[in-house]
Parts: structure tokens; C-alpha cells; sequence
């Protein structure tokens, strides 16, 4: 897994931090990549964003399109019910958020 210049998981909570193994498993399944993270806690999010509780990351789309549905369909199996995976045109955005 890589991170972007700038961001920093060393706040985020066990349940987040357990996810980037598989986050980064998926990618590299799919796409042959490292997962890239984007954002953490740092930068600009929405009011009452989990990045603030540092229950959320935002990683980097892949390069082929086509491929994005691949990765959230295969997150959404592996994580499980206790996490939203929200794609956007900039992130696809991942946040523990037990039901």
C-alpha cells in the first residue's frame, strides 16, 4: 500500500486500520496495483465526515474505469456490513460505520 504525500494513518482507528491489508489485497487483484490512500483525517470533508473520527479513508481510483466496480463490489464482500464503500468522480472513500 502507498500513501499519498502528505497523509498519515498513524491516528486512524483499529477497525480502519485492519481494513488497509485487505483494501490493498483487492487492488492489487484486481489491477495488479498498490492501493493508494488519498486522505485520512487530513484535508477537507464533509460535516460529520468519519475522516474526522479517523474511521475513514479516501484511496485513489485505478487508472482503467471499468475497473472501480470490481474493487467496490469485492470490498463490499470482504469488509463486510460494518463499512460503506462510496465511490465519487475523485475517491473511492471507505469508512468503518458499524450498523
Amino acid at each position: 500500500m502507498l500513501l499519498k504525500l502528505g497523509v498519515d494513518i498513524s491516528r486512524l482507528n483499529r477497525q480502519i486500520r485492519r481494513a488497509l491489508k485487505i483494501v490493498d489485497g483487492v487492488y492489487r487483484e484486481v489491477t495488479g496495483e498498490e492501493a493508494v490512500v488519498t486522505s485520512t483525517f487530513e484535508g477537507n470533508h464533509s460535516q460529520g465526515s468519519l475522516h474526522y473520527s479517523n474511521d475513514a479513508i479516501d484511496t485513489r481510483l485505478p487508472e482503467k474505469s471499468p475497473l472501480t466496480l470490481e474493487i467496490i463490489r469485492k470490498l463490499k464482500a470482504r469488509l463486510g456490513d460494518n463499512y460503506d464503500i462510496v465511490p465519487s468522480n475523485f475517491c473511492i472513500h471507505i469508512e468503518y460505520d458499524p450498523k
